[in-house]
């Protein structure tokens, strides 16, 4: 494979391939920063694929489709919120239960919306939105700057979501609850609401990220469409250190290995798939292996909040 020539195509699939695992992973660093540790994003991810691709085609619009996906999103982590922050139970056994039980209503959904009309199996796709003179730049510019409106959306959250955390009151919240909640409780702030709130804008982005790989990616609804994406998301947020911008840069490497993925399955036909399909996720190992920290999170990280406990 000539890197050089394949290059510009590995650019455009690692941008591609970045935003959904960055819109799921920045939802995690809000659920995180408040305390919570939602290893659901597989399952919530999945219902916002369904919900936007089928709302999408009903409707005829994929904005419409994609606030209904996130809605969706929302309503499954407010299942998760319920069980974790008002009953207190354990965060990772309720989250997997997400896993399980998420993709298999997004199926069921699948299933009677398909069912006797065929048609239905295909949706529709946003088109891409190139910025004048930055996407004529050569090997880079089509890759980046001509990408689907969703796309640079979820880039321009970064920005805003690290600058929330560092100088909005509320931001300061979040990580004030995440460190230590009985001390933030002390202070005022209503630890059971800013949990609460997290758990919405979670559910929303990560929600986002699924409906992304239906109406931006591809035009189709698959069952396991989400491909451990959801999995990345949270390697993603541990590797960027709880941090937007590390986040940003974390899902930008994971989309190069996915889009390094696609050139080589280009370049080595005869090869079997699935050995390139498999490159994406190694690193991932790789990456929690050699950087991976339980010292870097929020030190209520996963721990059941007791309001009365001091």
């Amino acid at each position: 494979m000539d890197f050089m020539v394949a290059l510009p195509t590995i650019v455009k699939a690692m941008a591609m391939g970045a935003v959904p695992i960055l819109l799921a992973a920045l939802g995690e660093v809000f659920s995180e920063k408040a305390g919570l540790v939602n290893i659901g994003l597989e399952g919530i991810m999945a219902v916002g694929a369904f919900v936007a691709f089928a709302v999408g085609k009903v409707t005829g619009n994929l904005w419409i489709g994609l606030l209904a996906g996130m809605l969706a999103g929302v309503v499954v982590n407010l299942i998760y919120a319920f069980c974790t922050v008002t009953l207190c139970s354990d965060h990772v056994v309720t989250s997997m239960a997400i896993n399980i039980l998420a993709p298999a209503i997004a199926l069921f959904g699948y299933n009677l919306f398909v069912g006797a009309n065929p048609e239905n199996a295909t949706g529709a796709q946003m088109a891409s939105l190139a910025i004048p003179g930055l996407s004529d730049l050569p090997v880079v510019g089509n890759g980046l700057f001509n990408q689907t409106p969703l796309a640079y959306l979820a880039f321009l959250l970064v920005p805003c979501i690290s600058f929330f955390f560092e100088r909005f009151r509320a931001g300061l919240s979040f990580r004030s609850v995440g460190e230590n909640p009985q001390a933030a409780e002390t202070l005022g702030i209503n630890v059971v609401r800013v949990k609460y709130i997290a758990c919405i804008i979670c559910g929303a982005l990560a929600a986002a990220g699924g409906a992304f790989l239906t109406i931006c990616y591809t035009p189709i609804y698959t069952d396991g469409i989400v491909m451990g994406r959801g999995f990345i998301a949270l390697a993603t947020v541990i590797f960027g250190r709880w941090s937007a911008v590390g986040v940003m840069l974390a899902s930008l490497l994971f989309g190069f290995f996915d889009g390094l993925n696609v050139a080589l399955q280009a370049s080595f036909q005869a090869a079997p798939v699935m050995f390139f399909k498999m490159i994406p996720y190694v690193f991932t190992i790789i990456a929690l292996l050699f950087f991976g920290s339980k010292h870097a999170g929020p030190k209520a990280n996963g721990k059941p909040y007791f309001r009365e406990s001091r």
